[in-house]
This record gives C-alpha cells, structure tokens and sequence, in this order.
C-alpha cells in the first residue's frame, strides 16, 4: 500500500493511485498510463498537460518521462456530470468522534460509481471541514434516515465493528399496501443473493438463511400500511426483498417486485422507506445514544 498521498482531497475526494510493476514494457510512464486506465489519449494527453499526475515525492508527471518500475503515480479523476440532489443532509448530532446525520432519499452514502459529488460524505467532508470523515455503515442510495460517520480515521473501527458484530438496534418504517391473509407481527427469514450488476437481489428458495427480519404492521390507512422493520442482519435490499416477499412492495420502489425505468434526475417520487431509529451502546466511553429521524413518510 502507498504512503500519504503527496495531493490533497478535491472536492472531499482523496486521490487515486497506481503502482507500476516491475516488468513494465513501456517506454513512458505516460504510455503505461494510457494502458492502465480507462481514459482515451486526447484526454490522457491532456491531464498530464494540467499536471494531474504526480509520483509519490509529489513531483509531476511529464509526457516524456521514462517508465519507472515500483512507484506510485498519484491523480484526480475526472468527476462524472451528475443532477443535484435537491434536499440537505440535516445533522442529528455531532461530537468529536462522530457525526449522525439525517440522510436524504437520493443521496449516494459514499461516493460510487455515478454518484461522487451528490454523496453524503463528499458533501459534508467540505462543509464540515472533516477531511477524513467516513462511513461507519451504509444505507442505500434510495433509503433516508439515520446514518453513522466518524470524524477521523482512528475512530473508524470501533464504530463499524458494531455494524459488523450487530450489536446496533435498527429500526425502520416503510408504506406499503397491506396484502390480504398475512398475519402481523411476522418474522422473514430468506437466503439473499445480490450478484454484481443486477439490479435485483434475489431470495433462493430452500438455502439456509442469511437475512432475517421482523415485521410489524403498525398503521393502516385504506390499503396502505405503516410497517415497523427491525432487521437482524444487513443484507443488500434486505427489507425492500421481505416486504416485496409478502406481496408488499415499498411505495416507490423501481426495483421491486419489477425495474422500472427511472432517470437519474427524477426526485419526485422516493422510496417510502425511513431508518428510523439507531441505538448502541459507544464503543469508546459506554454511554447509551439514541438518535431519531426526522425524515417524514408520505402517504399518498
């Protein structure tokens, strides 16, 4: 792994690295470039011309300069266009450990993929001036509520090794249609597989559990229910899946029970599914938190 990197954050974002092995076969560290990353050469060219590029001593990368095995090159990618989420992050609390905040619907966690700038932590690593803020667990893109950040790298683990020893209680409330012959509270238990570059997760009948959630119906309104989900564990479109299993897809789910076509700049209807409540006991000084959205479910 490289050392610090010798460029600082842009845009809340750290730098992205390379190593060049040792039995490169090109002439130029601008050719190798070109080779390893998904950049056409006009545009290559021309980030190497806007000194984009730095070795780890942080002295810039020239298109002539000869190839050299064994160091770390060092560079901003270009940032793909994408439409702004039109609602804010709203700060539950804040101390110096971490930061609990109110996620919107729409709004990327981390940034990934075609979501960088409209993510949580790229938006608050500059309004908060927390550089090194990050996740200690994750909601979906389409979910809001409560969410968990830690201010510093050090802090990192104490709170993400509660997520992964599932010693947090979760709560969340979602509306979905109330389907007939299903008597509530009731417990969902299913094998969850979610495959690289499918939408869907998708249950496997008859293989041993892996995601289990309790499901209550707490609110009815003509054929729409306010359900209270308490998750065990934290599988990929976990609670969309078990409702949807139920013959209760979330209002405002595109991908359940079928994908819907959705642009990207489309806020106007979101997903009905709040994390509502998050409580654990902290890791570093034993105190009880319990912190509560505020993000409202709509009823249509």
């Amino acid at each position: 792994m490289p050392g610090p990197s010798p460029l600082p954050q842009r845009l809340g974002l750290d730098a992205a690295w390379l190593r060049t092995p040792g039995d490169g076969t090109e002439a130029t560290l601008r050719d190798h470039l070109l080779r390893r990353l998904a950049i056409d050469a006009r545009r290559l060219d021309a980030m190497i011309a806007e000194e984009r590029f730095v070795d780890d001593s942080g002295r810039v990368v020239r298109a002539d300069d000869p190839y050299r095995p064994h160091i770390f090159v060092w560079f901003h990618r270009d940032l793909p266009e994408e439409a702004p989420v039109p609602f804010e992050v709203g700060i539950l609390y804040r101390d110096e450990r971490i930061v609990v905040v109110d996620k919107p619907h729409f709004l990327s966690t981390i940034p990934r993929g075609r979501h960088i700038r409209e993510s949580v932590l790229v938006r608050l690593r500059a309004e908060l001036g927390l550089p090194e803020l990050g996740a200690a667990h994750r909601l979906d893109r389409l979910t809001a509520g409560v969410l968990l950040l830690t201010t510093q790298r050090r802090w990192r683990a104490p709170y993400q090794t509660m997520f992964e020893q599932r010693v947090v209680t979760k709560t969340y409330e979602a509306l979905a249609p109330v389907p007939a012959g299903v008597d509530f509270p009731v417990t969902v238990r299913s094998h969850i597989v979610k495959e690289r570059g499918v939408l869907q997760a998708r249950e496997v009948p008859g293989a041993e559990p892996n995601a289990v959630t309790r499901i209550e119906l707490a609110e009815r309104n003509g054929d729409l229910g306010r359900y209270v989900l308490r998750p065990v564990t934290g599988k990929t479109h976990q609670l969309r899946l078990h409702l949807n299993s139920l013959g209760a897809p979330i209002v405002g789910d595109p991908f359940y029970p079928v994908v819907r076509d959705v642009d990207l700049g489309d806020f106007s209807q979101p997903l009905e599914l709040v994390a509502r409540e998050l409580a654990f006991t902290d890791p570093v000084d034993g105190s009880e938190r319990r912190y509560v959205s505020r993000v409202p479910l709509t009823w249509p």
